[in-house]
């Protein structure tokens, strides 16, 4: 069975990376194609793969600004030479489930979100104030081509999986595709509470700084309340958050799996103030046994059970937070049961789901090994060699009208790239 994987763009392990990771140690022989790939920068799991870079790879700048050239990303997926494959399983948020495929290949998509900059959260990346003059007039133009562009795509791909039900949702309103859900892994074997670590008094927040993190809120509800906060992240906002940040709130930068696993370990409760289209961070710190104070919102929802592993407040205002942090505190929370939570979203879950997945949808003869890879190009470049014409598209469901942009209210999480595209 030959096979290629195609992800948006390989530039640090995220939640998005940690899913392609496991369906790349499934099919250890595929190649992966990607727009843009910094070497190291990835597990080596995935490292160990051919991968092929697109033109995009070669553009000034692309390795930490290749953002600023959203407007070729369709242009540089649709270039990938995917000839000769038999199955093409695309992980998305942003173009990967736009590649051209041929006939007789199947293409499966697991989508951890629709392209939110252009959607959602087109308010969040690109609002007033976001952008210089210029880009302001320009954006609405490539915002609209984007939306086709990414409706049309949708048509490519015989069968979705989404990362959650609120991604589910998403796809069919955007798309008028159905999705299955199969909700991303979580590395519950590593991450454990230890019973010889006693819980400590400070709050944790583990996130991009970026706006629509709102960890201001976090910082606001600091300065009502003597609460102490530890932040791991950083972003583009963390000159400011730091500047504004009351004393009793540190700033720690990234810190490795190991460090972060103590903190879960050690933190009363992790704060979760932005909205996520499914959220692993969340669910990392409840398999360590720490409860969520969250925005009960997307997929948040999904992952934390009001009142026996975290609290919700209902709107992102400081008040609420506040609120929800006394609500918290007049409760008792099983680390038992915070636990039991988590262990709903572990790795066996998730490789049952796509084996289901798979099998289903995927072309006959799935887990058959008896066809080799295609041949690894000479380059590092997928693209075609000589750039053929587009096949015709294989018949799908007629293709839905284009939806009216959404409410830019529903603002989701920025998904596996925390910094895309205004933020750096």
């Amino acid at each position: 069975m030959r096979t290629a994987l195609i992800h948006d763009w390989l530039t640090g392990m995220r939640g998005g990376e940690k899913v392609l990771e496991a369906l790349s140690e499934r099919f250890p022989a595929a190649p992966i194609y990607t727009l843009i790939h910094n070497r190291g920068s990835v597990s080596a799991a995935i490292e160990i793969h051919e991968i092929r870079s697109s033109f995009i790879q070669k553009l000034p700048g692309a390795a930490t600004k290749y953002q600023r050239y959203l407007p070729f990303f369709p242009a540089a997926i649709e270039r990938f030479d995917l000839r000769g494959f038999d199955l093409v399983l695309s992980t998305s948020h942003c173009v990967a489930k736009g590649v051209v495929i041929h006939p007789g290949t199947k293409h499966l998509c697991y989508c951890h979100t629709p392209m939110r900059y252009v959607w959602s959260a087109y308010e969040e990346y690109f609002g007033e104030g976001r952008v210089g003059t210029i880009a302001s007039w320009v954006l609405p133009f490539v915002a609209s081509y984007l939306r086709n562009w990414d409706v049309t795509s949708a048509l490519r791909v015989d069968s979705f999986a989404a990362n959650s039900a609120h991604v589910q949702a998403r796809i069919e309103r955007y798309y008028g595709r159905p999705a299955r859900v199969i909700h991303p892994l979580v590395d519950t074997e590593f991450y454990t509470p230890d019973p010889g670590v006693s819980r400590e008094g400070f709050y944790l927040v583990v996130t991009a700084l970026v706006p629509y993190k709102r960890v201001e809120l976090v910082l606001e509800a600091a300065k009502r309340r003597p609460i102490e906060v530890v932040i791991v992240g950083s972003g583009v906002e963390q000159e400011r958050l730091e500047r504004e940040a009351p004393s009793s709130v540190r700033f720690l930068g990234w810190q490795d799996a190991n460090a972060l696993r103590d903190l879960y370990r050690r933190c009363r409760a992790l704060f979760f103030p932005g909205e996520e289209d499914f959220g692993i961070v969340p669910v990392e710190a409840q398999a360590c046994g720490a409860p969520v104070i969250g925005l009960g919102r997307g997929g948040l929802l999904e992952t934390v059970r009001e009142d026996e592993s975290g609290v919700f407040f209902r709107e992102p205002r400081a008040e609420d937070l506040v609120a929800a942090i006394d609500r918290f505190e007049s409760q008792e929370f099983s680390t038992a049961a915070v636990r039991r939570n988590a262990e709903r979203f572990g790795r066996e879950r998730f490789e049952d789901e796509v084996t289901e997945w798979l099998l289903e949808d995927g072309p006959k003869g799935i887990f058959d090994d008896a066809r080799p890879e295609v041949p690894a190009a000479k380059s590092g470049s997928g693209d075609r060699p000589d750039a053929p014409d587009r096949p015709d598209a294989p018949d799908r469901p007629d293709v839905p009208d284009r939806p009216d942009v959404p409410d830019r209210a529903d603002v989701p999480d920025p998904g596996p790239d925390a910094s895309f595209p205004v933020q750096g």
